[in-house]
Order: structure tokens, then sequence, then C-alpha cells
């Protein structure tokens, strides 16, 4: 059986048309949304402390469905694009309807209208000059213009306030598509990494990781140098804040340079360097060494590890390896971790030309000798380290514009009533002459009625200071709603 295109493409439209359809999709899209700030995503979060958080079992489960991941998702990325569809198609159902209402107004009131209406009152008046002036001027006074339609017999006023109300609804409409698509351009495009520097320390790669833990490295356009990092504690001792100074080298010069903290981050050319963490970096920065020589008095050195010191005119001594924990195994140093818990240092020694190494071992109180020098720790400072997040969200300018645009068409949804409101002369069935009011409005019926009275008694006041003899005549109001509180 053949499949009709056409009739399979309308009812395609018509489902993602429908305003059900797309509440299912923004549900979906909220409950994994939601899913994803609450399981810990990668590569943000720490293998380590995954594995901690969820069982093998468990992990593995995520990382194949991807809630480990959920903003990177395929699937999540389709469906936000369905409901992107979704938003524009019943956004073009609608359009027509709405355009027409908000550019070509009803501004007269045909005799049908005026006995449908709710909201209408009959007010007596002398003459239809008289009535359409008092009403043009109550209208000015409560803040409002009005547009005397003469096309029609008789003549009528027709104001309106807040017209572009209507269009909220498009408002929020375009600012979900700029969200949505702020965010499969971010699923698509965007990537986070991790720098670690320590102080003085340049780099231009960033550290990825995917959902099997498996490392990749990227390099970025430019570099980032750390020029100083370090921790803020309160009085007891625990950690107050993270800190980091870190300058932008680009092209070879430094072009950016900024004092970081947690969620105040450095921003250059698209990418975002959060402070994430810090710490010891197992690394040596410096260290004060007790030298002895034969038949002079001990001397104080303090070294860096990158440059070598000089202890007399002919002698220079350099750190050439630093073990933060280490074992010797075939008479040779090798490193068990990155703790600092049992260093050992070797220690390159230039003496009159003549190179040679020796060992210090500050946790055995073990001393280094090389002829004619002895060497004795006395104290050393260990690098600390700088955890940088480093994100890249091509799409979050979409984001951020689209929940500002969100926040414009909320307000004017829920705070700013279109308000509608006709004054006509109408001769009753029995010969008398009265001025016929309405109103009609689109939301928030408490709020327009009290309005709606106020126009209604500014009219009256305008006749009765325009002098009408008709003054006194009874107001028959007929407001809906009024006669059931």
């Amino acid at each position: 059986m053949a499949i009709d295109l056409r009739i399979l493409g309308r009812k395609l439209y018509q489902t993602f048309a429908a305003v059900r359809t797309g509440i299912i999709l923004i549900l979906v899209v909220g409950v994994f949304a939601a899913l994803g700030t609450v399981i810990l995503q990668r590569p943000s979060t720490d293998p380590e402390i995954l594995q901690r958080a969820y069982s093998p079992q468990t992990l593995a489960l995520l990382d194949r469905v991807g809630l480990t991941d959920v903003y990177h998702t395929w699937w999540f990325i389709t469906l936000l694009a369905l409901v992107s569809i979704s938003i524009v198609f019943a956004s073009l159902e609608r359009w027509p309807n709405a355009w027409r209402f908000y550019a070509r107004p009803y501004t007269y009131p045909e005799p049908h209208f005026r006995l449908g209406l709710q909201h209408k009152s009959e007010i007596p008046i002398a003459t239809e000059e008289h009535g359409l002036s008092a009403a043009r001027a109550a209208f000015r006074k409560v803040g409002i213009s009005a547009k005397e339609v003469s096309n029609h017999e008789p003549a009528a006023l027709f104001a309106e306030r807040h017209r572009f109300a209507v269009m909220a609804v498009y408002v929020i409409h375009a600012s979900l598509l700029l969200i949505f698509i702020g965010g499969m351009i971010d699923g698509v495009f965007g990537y986070r990494g991790f720098l670690q520097l320590v102080k003085g320390e340049t780099k231009n790669v960033i550290e990825m990781r995917d959902r099997a833990d498996r490392v990749d490295f990227k390099t970025i356009p430019f570099s980032v140098r750390c020029d100083d990092t370090g921790q803020e504690n309160y009085a007891d001792g625990s950690p107050k804040k993270w800190w980091s100074k870190l300058t932008v080298v680009d092209n070879g010069r430094d072009v950016l340079s900024k004092e970081i903290v947690v969620n105040d981050p450095l921003v250059y050319r698209g990418l975002r360097f959060y402070q994430a963490s810090y710490g010891e970096s197992g690394d040596l920065e410096s260290l004060i060494l007790n030298v002895r020589q034969s038949g002079e008095p001990d001397k104080e050195l303090t070294l860096t590890a990158s440059s070598p010191a000089q202890l007399n005119p002919t002698t220079t001594i350099q750190v050439s390896q630093f073990i933060p924990d280490f074992y010797i195994q075939d008479n040779e140093v090798h490193l068990r971790s990155k703790d600092p818990v049992n260093p050992a240092i070797q220690l390159a020694v230039n003496h009159s030309g003549k190179i040679s190494t020796v060992w210090v071992f500050p946790a055995q109180d073990q001393i280094g000798d090389a002829t004619p020098f002895t060497f004795e720790l006395k104290s050393g400072k260990l690098a600390h380290f700088t955890g940088l997040e480093v994100s890249h969200e091509p799409g979050q300018y979409g984001v951020w514009a689209g929940c500002v645009l969100m926040g414009c068409g909320l307000l004017v949804a829920f705070y700013m009533v279109h308000m509608r409101f006709w004054a006509v002369p109408v001769r009753k069935p029995s010969g008398e002459l009265v001025l016929w009011v309405g109103g009609a409005f689109n939301k928030n019926r408490d709020r327009f009625e009290e309005f709606y009275k106020q126009v209604v008694d500014a009219i009256q006041e305008e006749l009765k200071t325009g002098g009408s003899p008709n003054v006194n005549a009874e107001v028959q109001d007929t407001l809906a709603g009024a006669s059931s509180r």
C-alpha cells in the first residue's frame, strides 16, 4: 500500500504542533536534565570519586546509557532538537491568528458583539457628541489614548492597553529556542578538560577523559601560566578558599592576568578556566641544606628545584632528582608514590669542575657525603598545584540571551494585561440615548475589573463636569460576575 507523503508530513506537523506534544517533550528534557545534576558527571568529576560513589556494575550501566555525561549524549541532543521543532511548529500553527488579532484589532462593537460581551455598562447621555467627548477625556484621564472609529454610524471610540502582551507567548517561545539551540551547540561542539599547573609553569595542553576513563590531550590556541597559587584557611585550619593568579600568554605576549577563585573564572577566547582543586604536587619547590666542609664553618644554603646555587667560588650545588616516596631495588632508588612520606633527594655537586652526585634521605636521618662536603636537610617546601577545570561552551551566549529574553517574556505575560475598551452612543428601544461602554481582557480578571470600574467612574465624572442634564440617571451596570460575588 502506497504511503501518501503529504498526508504523513501533515500528520507529523500536527503532532509536533500540538501543545500536548511540546509539554511532554519539555517534561522529558527536564527529567534528564535533573538527572544530570544529581548523577555525578564526567569529566568534571574525578574518576576515583565516581568509583567511590557507585558500584562497578552501577557505574558501568550509567556510562553505557550516557547518564554520566548527559548533556553531550546523542539522545539528549536529539530531545532538544525535537523540542525546538515542536516549538517552531506550534508557533507557526498559531501565528496567523495571533498576528491578525495584533495587527488588525476589532475596533467597532457591532450589535451582536455588544450583546454577547460580559463586561458592559450603559450610561445615559444627552447627545452623541457629548458622550464621546466625555469618554475620550475619561480614557485620557486613566492613562490610555482612544481612537475614534468614524467609518461606522454612529461613531465610536476604541482604546486598549498593553496590546503587545498578546505576543508574550512568542517571546517565551523564542527564548526557549535560544536556550535549546545553545544547549545543542554545547553538546556537539563544547568540551571540558583539566589543566594542572605549579607556580611558574606554562601550558597549552589540557587533559580530557571520556566515559571509559581514556585520557586524551587537546592543544588550545594559547598558553596559561600560573604566577602563584595558594589556600586561605579558617581559624580552625579548615580550607576557606583556593586562589590562583593566572596569566594568558598569546603569541609570546602576556595579554591577560587575573586572580581566580571558585565560581570566578578567567575567560579568554571562549574558554573558561575555573578553580577546581589545590594541593601538593609531589614536586620540590625549594629546600634548605646545612653544608659542612672540613676545616670550614657550617653553611646554610637555599636551593630551588630548577637552578643551581653557589656554595663558594669553586662549587655549585643543584637538585638533580626529587622522589617524594622511594624504595631501593637492585641498589637503585625508585618511585613508589607521589605522596611525600619518604623522600629522597639527589644533589649534583660541581666542585672545581668535577661533578659528583649524592643522595640525602631525610626520613631516615641519613646525610649525604660528597667529599669534601656533607649535606644535611634542614627544611624543604613542596610545590603546590592548582587544578583548573577548562570548559568550552560556544552555545552559552545563546543560553544566556534566552534566559534574559524569557525573563522579559514572563514579566509581560504575568504582569501586563491586554485590555480593550469600546464606547459608542446607542439609542435604546425606549428611545433613550445611552453611551454603551464595554471592555474585554485576556487574563487577570480581578485586575481588569478594577480598571474597568475606574474607566466607567471616570466617564460618569466627565459627564457631571460637562453639565449633562441626565447626570443623575441610574447607571445600568451589568459587569459580569459582580452579582455572583
